[in-house]
């Protein structure tokens, strides 16, 4: 399910129609921060599980 150019666009113009040309600079900055933070997330995200499961293994070990 490629896009291809004139799907793009399309796509971009409808966005251009719904948002207006003068809002899309700080949608587009919106859409950054939003990838920049999630991106962010998913680098944290396995170092958190794997403090998670040794917290959950320290804690068994302390139980017994």
């Amino acid at each position: 399910m490629g896009l291809g150019f004139a799907e793009i666009l399309i796509v971009l113009l409808i966005v251009i129609l719904l948002f207006g040309a003068k809002r899309l600079p700080g949608l587009a900055r919106g859409i950054g921060k939003s990838v920049t933070s999630f991106k962010a997330g998913m680098r944290e995200a396995p170092h958190s599980e794997d403090e998670a499961a040794d917290q959950d293994s320290e804690t068994q070990k302390k139980a017994s």
